[in-house]
């Protein structure tokens, strides 16, 4: 009887720790978070995995800047502010699906990218758009995809500011899309005419179109 006591109570310790475990893991959220928008109930930004390949990324919003350069008339470097302030934001729920068998629905808001290609002008021989981050990481798409879906890049989720963990400063909504494709931490938007470009995963035999509708492996 005394060996159980002391399994429950062991139990009970490892459950505690457990639970305080996960509140501490808890995201710190810059506003208050929506959970229905236009009737419709939105997951929590709590709802995510990380398997980013380096970990959250903790970018200082003071020294951040985007470089927009490759096939453009004009390259340019901007900061958050001129990113967030010079650009008109739309807001648009999307899910993301992750390859793994998971997703979220969540309300984006953010710019849209081809407004931040008008300040460089695209060169017609543009056909790839690549998008870096601060980790290292890298995707791509047709620059028809980016064109004629108005894709933006978030800078809040569910009405609150992009934590550290979800991508801050700017995260990709590339709807229609796997989650690998929806890249965060977003440094640098390159245009390029390398259709063989891969990015990371795609260089581990994802699919470079990275389409719901379509193979996760080429």
């Amino acid at each position: 009887m005394r060996r159980l006591f002391l399994l429950i109570s062991a139990l009970v310790v490892v459950a505690v720790l457990l639970a305080s475990a996960c509140r501490q893991g808890a995201i710190e959220l810059s506003g208050i978070e929506v959970r229905e928008y236009k009737g419709e109930n939105l997951s929590s930004v709590q709802d995510f995995r990380d398997n980013s390949i380096k970990g959250p990324q903790y970018v200082d919003q003071d020294s951040y800047e985007l470089t927009i350069d490759g096939l453009v008339q004009t390259p340019v470097t901007l900061s958050y502010d001129e990113v967030v302030d010079n650009n008109d934001l739309y807001k648009k729920v999307v899910t993301l699906n992750c390859v793994e068998g998971w997703s979220a629905n969540i309300l984006w808001e953010g710019m849209l990218v081809t407004d931040l290609f008008e300040q460089t002008g695209v060169l017609p021989e543009a056909k790839v758009v690549i998008f870096h981050a601060a980790d290292g990481y890298t995707t791509s798409f047709a620059i028809e995809y980016i064109t004629d879906n108005n894709i933006i890049m978030a800078y809040k989720m569910n009405d609150v500011t992009l934590p550290p963990e979800r991508g801050f400063p700017f995260q990709l909504v590339a709807e229609s899309k796997w989650g690998y494709k929806w890249i965060k931490w977003i440094t640098r938007i390159e245009l390029s005419d390398d259709i063989n470009y891969k990015g990371y995963w795609e260089q581990r035999g994802y699919s470079n179109d990275g389409d719901l509708d379509g193979s996760k492996f080429d």
